[in-house]
């Protein structure tokens, strides 16, 4: 187990660091009432007095219910500055703006709001100097369970290194509230959704995998066909380059 009195120090220095090279003033970051943001959150917050969670309902019933009172829960506790953008009626005007153009289907309609909590994001840190943070756990980067230009958007990440197994221990040690580190992990991109439910693995099986040791052939099966299937995500852009000496 890593010493997380170390991890939390080192990680805090990380990011005092980071906000002093880039200029800017403050943090933000969404605050979804997860354990990843629940971790980021303290994290920035230890580092940062002008840290502001953003909180991102959209559509789902979870979003405005569970998520939203969790998300309060872990403010209230470390003094963490919150704001609430009710991003239904974006989604609902962007569906509308698609309507006759093209028909969505599951994968665009569950990233619509993922990309739009990023949008909000960066359009309050744009406006007010802030760097944001970005709450992706090496777990989920690994078989590309995030959606590209939305939860995998950021300036930096202070926990990108660290699997769920991880996050859940540093999440206990800094005696986070039990309500995130109890909840079954959702994304809440839909009601009912739940990311292993979803993945067809759990996150102790996957968390296993990556330490090298052996789980069921047809689970390990399933976590090198995701990461297979989303290298574009972790890749560079692919871009275009001219052969040395000409134009």
């Amino acid at each position: 187990m890593r010493d997380y009195k170390i991890e939390f120090e080192k990680r805090v220095a990380f990011i005092k660091a980071v906000l002093s090279e880039s200029g800017a003033k403050g943090i933000v970051y969404g605050n979804s009432g997860g354990k990843d943001s629940a971790l980021v959150g303290i994290l920035c917050k230890a580092a940062c007095e002008n840290t502001v969670g953003l909180i991102l309902p959209c559509t789902s019933k979870r979003n405005y219910d569970e998520d939203t009172v969790d998300a309060n829960t872990v403010a209230a506790k470390y003094h963490i500055e919150i704001r609430t953008v009710d991003l239904t009626p974006v989604k609902e005007a962007e569906l509308h703006a698609l309507d006759g153009v093209t028909v969505l289907n599951a994968a665009a309609l569950a990233n619509i709001a993922p990309r739009l909590r990023m949008l909000t994001l960066y359009a309050v840190a744009a406006a007010e100097n802030r760097l944001v943070a970005g709450t992706g756990n090496r777990s989920e980067a690994y078989v590309g369970y995030f959606t590209k230009w939305g939860d995998g958007a950021h300036d930096f990440n202070p926990i990108a290194d660290l699997t769920v197994t991880e996050i859940y221990e540093f999440l206990r040690y800094l005696d986070a509230p039990k309500c995130v580190i109890q909840k079954a992990p959702s994304a809440a991109l839909f009601d009912g959704q739940t990311d292993e439910t979803e993945m067809g693995v759990s996150y102790a099986e996957l968390d296993t995998y990556l330490s090298g040791s052996d789980i069921p052939t047809e689970k390990k099966e399933i976590i090198e066909c995701m990461h297979k299937v989303s290298e574009h995500k972790r890749g560079r852009i692919v871009t275009y380059a001219s052969p040395k000496g000409k134009s």
